[in-house]
């Protein structure tokens, strides 16, 4: 994916705080088309989340893009966010054909890392826990669009609720313990970004913040 010329990420000399729990961007989503191309995807095999002992029920992952090094590799080394010193990422042949989604990435103006779509199956749940080091103060921003939600799917960041509706895009605080549990008879899928904070990205978390 070609990225617009001003996402140089944030010197790193320049302060930072971790700034709020959670924002909403004011960002439109194409809801309608990238659900249509969400769709798609179902057709082809998830790869259920490696990390079996922080869930309950099914929770599982198409992965968008990932490290370079691992395009041609396994799929559960394309599914997730893993250390490493490359700052080297790549679309996967599965978001070739997706174009809103693709149009979307393209409206958030910063370098992409991780993207994948992620699935919560009905009466699952995530159990407490931390992504260390993934916020502001890091230089590392998660950011979560819910293709598919509804009122009794609950996402808590640090006791608090994050009020996610579809077809918005929201940032949280991820090295704060958070933990989803979905208490509907529905699936719940989210697009996920991982993403180096830019000044661009900066500026709409905060303002999001206002009226989170």
């Amino acid at each position: 994916m070609t990225m617009p010329r001003d996402v140089a990420s944030l010197p790193t000399d320049e302060p930072m705080v971790r700034g709020p729990l959670f924002s909403r961007l004011d960002i439109p989503v194409p809801l309608a088309t990238v659900r249509a191309e969400v769709s798609q995807l179902m057709a082809r095999a998830w790869l259920p989340h490696v990390n079996r002992g922080d869930y309950d029920g099914g929770w599982d992952v198409m992965p968008l893009r990932c490290q370079k090094q691992h395009v041609d590799a396994h799929p559960i080394l394309q599914g997730f966010s893993l250390a490493s010193a490359t700052d080297l990422w790549d679309d996967l042949p599965a978001l070739q054909p997706c174009t809103a989604i693709r149009q979307l990435l393209g409206t958030i103006r910063c370098p992409l890392k991780s993207v994948r779509l992620m699935r919560l199956h009905a009466g699952a749940s995530i159990r407490p826990h931390r992504d260390h080091g993934l916020h502001l103060g890091c230089g590392e921003a998660r950011l979560h669009v819910p293709v598919w939600t509804n009122p009794d799917v609950h996402f808590i960041v640090a006791g608090h609720e994050m009020p996610m509706h579809e077809g918005e895009i929201w940032y949280f605080n991820a090295d704060e313990e958070h933990e989803v549990v979905n208490n509907s008879r529905a699936t719940r899928t989210h697009l996920v970004m991982d993403c180096v904070v830019t000044p661009w990205l900066l500026e709409r978390i905060q303002e999001g913040a206002l009226c989170a």
